[in-house]
């Protein structure tokens, strides 16, 4: 248990790592957002790369900061039934949701969105944008990029669940 508990904690903190700079990465996306919005009505100047900036960032925020998420029990889920259970019930269906869907799912993305990545990087594709940004294939790779940190972090939850299921105490856990 305690490979496991080390794996955890590993993961555990990149998430966290991972986490931080994409809060800061958000900050900064609201300042350009509000920026371009002040520019645009205020004074009628628009940004083709500035706009392109903000979904950038934004798909970035969303990929990358889906494991933190995962990490943080922030994830959408309904409640209802799951609130009464015990806490090793709630283990086994987050231990099998893990190997049922997470993963399986992640894993799908990350291959069927080889081709279409591989193909951005040969042709070094660039916005179609006059003005956009250019480099577009680094975006597309966040795709794979996220969806493997979320694999990791699913790993590290399903540990997790595994040693509430075997009845072991984590370190620093007070439940």
């Amino acid at each position: 248990m305690q490979i496991l508990e080390r794996f955890v904690n590993f993961v555990d903190s990149l998430s966290d790592k991972i986490g931080y700079l994409v809060g800061w990465m958000t900050t900064l996306m609201v300042l350009i957002v509000f920026y371009d919005t002040v520019m645009r009505y205020a004074f009628n100047k628009g940004n083709v790369a500035l706009q392109e900036l903000e979904w950038h960032l934004f798909a970035i925020v969303f990929l990358i900061g889906a494991a933190y998420t995962l990490k943080e029990k922030g994830h959408v889920r309904v409640d209802i039934l799951y609130v009464n259970l015990s806490e090793k019930t709630k283990a086994w269906i987050d231990f099998l949701g893990m190997f049922i869907f997470l993963i399986p799912f992640s894993v799908m993305v990350i291959l069927s969105t080889k081709g279409f990545i591989m193909n951005s990087w040969a042709i070094r594709e660039i916005s179609p944008d006059p003005g956009g940004l250019p480099a577009r294939y680094i975006l597309k790779t966040m795709i794979p990029l996220g969806f493997s940190l979320l694999i990791v972090q699913g790993l590290s939850e399903a540990a997790k669940n595994f040693m509430v299921i075997m009845g072991y105490k984590r370190q620093g856990d007070e439940s």
